[in-house]
């Protein structure tokens, strides 16, 4: 199937269509930047802080399509009270998460009644125009307004950059559903975030770069659907983490490669698709774990011919199953037919409170039932192990990834040898952290005196492991894999205990 982008290029999508059957490009063209950066030059200006700057770049690549900049008031409120957009000729997208610019009272009053403003980067620099409509656009919407019979006044707002209330508390509490101290998202960016909104489309005047070495990782969703194509992929299943793999993540998705090959399917491609926008201080640093995950491939845990590695751009919310819907409906843009989704996907622990900020089976309930992703095939995890099995000593479903002390090597848990298995995730606390890999043996002990761990709990073994020189069992994770881990813990060591030598 031919699809057309905003741009005017041909995209190849032979596995399923991005939202709204067009894939955005809000980048300039080389030949236009000299001028466009010309006009900017003359425009208000906004300054952006680096979480911006991701979200000029996660829309921009087409991303949120069929979204084109930083939502208008309309587009807020259909996304923050329906998940979803309704485009102008009927449909549903999907669009879980407000995609909005913040700005202050200074800003706003410096705009004034301008309909354009230019995008100021963190390091100074003229990143991007953000305008009324494109003049197709504007043409579409005079005539489907014109036929709908809209006043005058609200075809106008519907092409001009708009400023509008931010009100925080609202937004808070329906992408969380809580408005507890200590969301990470929140209290770095929401809560210090001015009180006005702006909207309008964007037009990016250079690719977005972070100079970090991984910008080769970063491929947009056109340059991921050409490489799709390239490898006659007839199924692609995207599995997006936030943590580095271990042999129990390869055995589920292996395995789910397998199960597509068993459907009929002639060559499955995998999508691992790492976060690489913000995270929480906790997680492990994008860097640490990019090459944890090239480590991966270079052992043969997963095939080279058979996986993508890329960097998804996108911030991290941990808003549950709110969020989930947006990293699906991300991955459909990139042209993902298939969605791998496990247990608790972008939860995290409650931030006050001794449990799982949200129920841990919610999210891929949620995205069987979300509007607007009904193409989206979602394929959850084989069944996960909870602490529930080790609290009441439960039976343990079979279906479990679990570590095999007899053959050294993650497999699929065998009740008939119940006693043979050693297990490596799920905590009451939601350990999502890289400690969830080491979570086996004297830990299983610990569970079941306390009933609720948070992620510091495995950010501890992780150190202590990594302090004392000690290895995961073999078969674990992949040795070069570990190595990198090992490295980062030790540096981490090191510098806490020089800075606390520092502040005494």
């Amino acid at each position: 199937m031919l699809q057309a982008s905003v741009s005017g290029t041909v995209i190849k999508s032979s596995l399923i269509e991005p939202d709204g059957g067009v894939l955005v490009d809000a980048r300039v063209p080389e030949s236009e930047r000299g001028s466009k950066t010309l006009e900017a030059e003359l425009m208000p200006k906004v300054s952006l802080a680096k979480i911006d700057m991701e979200w000029v770049h996660v829309t921009s690549e087409g991303w949120a399509s069929p979204l084109k900049g930083f939502m208008r008031e309309n587009e807020y409120l259909q996304s923050l009270h329906f998940n979803s957009l309704r485009m102008e000729n009927g449909p549903v997208v999907n669009m879980s998460l407000p995609i909005v610019l913040a700005i202050d009272d200074e800003t706003k009053e410096s705009i004034g009644s301008s309909k354009d403003v230019g995008l100021v980067g963190p390091e100074g620099d003229l990143l991007a125009i953000l305008r009324r409509s494109s003049s197709k656009h504007v043409v579409d919407v005079l005539v489907y307004m014109y036929e709908a019979n809209v006043h005058v006044k609200q075809l106008q707002d519907s092409f001009s950059i708009e400023i509008y209330k931010h009100n925080k508390e609202e937004r808070i509490t329906r992408t969380w559903g809580t408005t507890a101290p200590g969301l990470p998202y929140v209290d770095e960016f929401i809560i210090p975030a001015g009180n006005w909104l702006l909207g309008g489309d964007l037009e990016v005047l250079k690719p977005i770069k972070y100079n970090d070495g991984l910008d080769h990782y970063r491929l947009s969703p056109k340059q991921l659907r050409d490489e799709f194509d390239r490898r006659q992929a007839d199924a692609v299943f995207a599995f997006q983490l936030r943590n580095p793999v271990h042999n129990g993540h390869a055995l589920l998705m292996n395995d789910t490669r397998r199960r597509l090959l068993e459907m009929g399917y002639k060559n499955p491609i995998l999508l691992l698709h790492p976060l690489g926008g913000f995270t929480k201080a906790d997680d492990v640093p994008l860097g640490v774990r990019m090459e944890q995950h090239s480590k991966v491939l270079e052992d043969g845990v997963l095939d080279h011919e058979t996986t993508i590695v890329a960097i998804f751009p996108s911030p991290m919310h941990y808003a549950g199953p709110t969020e989930v819907q947006w990293h699906a409906k991300a991955r459909v843009n990139a042209g993902a037919n298939f969605y791998i989704v496990g247990r608790d996907p972008a939860g995290m622990g409650h931030p006050t409170e001794k449990r799982d900020l949200y129920d841990p089976d919610h999210g891929k309930k949620v995205l069987s039932m979300a509007p607007g992703l009904e193409k989206l095939n979602i394929l959850p995890f084989r069944v996960g192990f909870t602490t529930s099995h080790l609290f009441a000593n439960a039976p343990i479903p079979h279906t479990v990834a679990a570590y095999d002390t007899v053959a050294k090597k993650m497999a699929f848990f065998d009740p008939s040898r119940s006693k043979e298995f050693l297990f490596i995730s799920g905590t009451k606390g939601n350990m999502e952290s890289l400690g969830d890999c080491f979570c086996y043996c004297t830990v299983i002990a610990w569970f079941r005196r306390f009933h609720t761990v948070g992620s510091r709990l495995g950010i501890f073994l992780m150190r202590t492991y990594a302090r004392n020189g000690e290895n995961p069992p073999d078969g674990f994770m992949c040795s070069g894999g570990w190595e990198v881990l090992v490295k980062y813990y030790e540096r981490s060591v090191t510098e806490e205990a020089i800075s606390a030598v520092a502040s005494a």
